[in-house]
C-alpha cells in the first residue's frame, strides 16, 4: 500500500475585539461671542493742491500738511499716530478741439492719522477741514485689545459646549464625564477695519462720528465620553 501524507493544522486564535459597551461620546459645538464697540479710528486725512508750477503746487501743499500735523498734534494726536500714507504728482492735460493741452500739475498728499480717543474722531476731522484738509476719506475702526477679548469668547464658546453636552447627556440618561476627549478651535476672530458703512455719521455744527459695534467670535468643537447610568 502507498503511504498516507498526514497533515496536521494549528487553530489560529483570534483574540476576540475589545467592546466599548456602556461608552459612548457626545460630540458638539460651543459658541462664544462678545459685542464691543471698537476704540480705535484710523481716517484719511490729506491736502489736493494745483498750480501750473510745480514748486508751486508742492510748496503750498506742504504747508498746509504741515499745519495740519501742528494742530493735530495740539489737540492731542501723537507724531507717531500722524502718518504719510500716499505722496503723488502729476500733471493735469484739458482736450481742446481734440488736442492734449497742458494745464498744471496736481500735488497730493494723504495722511493716515491714528485716533486713541474714539470720541475724538469728528474733532480731528473739522480740525484738519478747517486748516486746509480738502480730502477726507477711509475712516475705519478698529479694537485696540482685540487678542484679550477674544480669549474671554474663546471661555465663552467652551462653558457653551460643556453646557450643551450635558442637556445631551440627561436627555439620554447618560453620566458625562465633564473632561473633554478632545477640543478643536474651529473659527478664530480676525481683526479687520470696520469701514464708516457701519458707522453713523451726522453733518452739523461739529461732525459727529459714531461707530456701531462689532462682534469678536469664537468656536469650539469638543468631544466628551460618556457612561450610563
Amino acid at each position: 500500500m502507498g503511504g498516507r501524507n498526514l497533515y496536521y493544522y494549528q487553530p489560529i486564535y483570534r483574540k476576540p475585539p475589545e467592546t466599548t459597551r456602556g461608552k459612548s461620546e457626545i460630540k458638539v459645538t460651543g459658541e462664544g461671542r462678545i459685542s464691543i464697540q471698537p476704540d480705535t479710528a484710523q481716517v484719511l486725512i490729506g491736502v489736493e493742491s494745483e498750480h501750473t508750477e510745480l514748486r508751486t503746487a508742492q510748496s503750498e501743499n506742504a504747508q498746509k500738511i504741515s499745519d495740519i500735523t501742528k494742530v493735530l498734534k495740539a489737540i492731542g494726536i501723537l507724531a507717531e499716530n500722524i502718518q504719510t500714507d500716499n505722496f503723488t504728482i502729476f500733471p493735469m492735460y484739458d482736450f481742446v478741439d481734440g488736442k492734449q493741452v497742458f494745464r498744471g500739475y496736481r500735488v497730493d498728499h494723504m495722511l493716515q492719522v491714528t485716533v486713541l480717543d474714539i470720541d475724538k474722531v469728528g474733532l480731528v476731522v473739522d480740525t484738519a477741514v478747517e486748516h486746509g484738509a480738502n480730502r477726507v476719506s477711509n475712516i475705519s475702526f478698529q479694537i485696540l485689545n482685540s487678542s484679550n477679548l477674544y480669549q474671554r469668547a474663546l471661555t465663552i464658546a467652551v462653558e457653551d459646549a460643556l453646557q450643551k453636552a450635558k442637556t445631551i447627556a440627561n436627555a439620554f440618561n447618560l453620566t458625562l464625564i465633564p473632561t473633554p476627549k478632545s477640543v478643536v478651535e474651529e473659527r478664530r476672530f480676525l481683526e479687520t477695519p470696520i469701514p464708516l458703512q457701519k458707522t453713523q455719521m451726522v453733518l452739523s455744527a461739529s461732525t459727529e462720528i459714531q461707530p456701531g459695534k462689532e462682534d469678536i467670535e469664537a468656536v469650539v468643537t469638543a468631544v466628551f465620553s460618556t457612561t450610563t447610568m
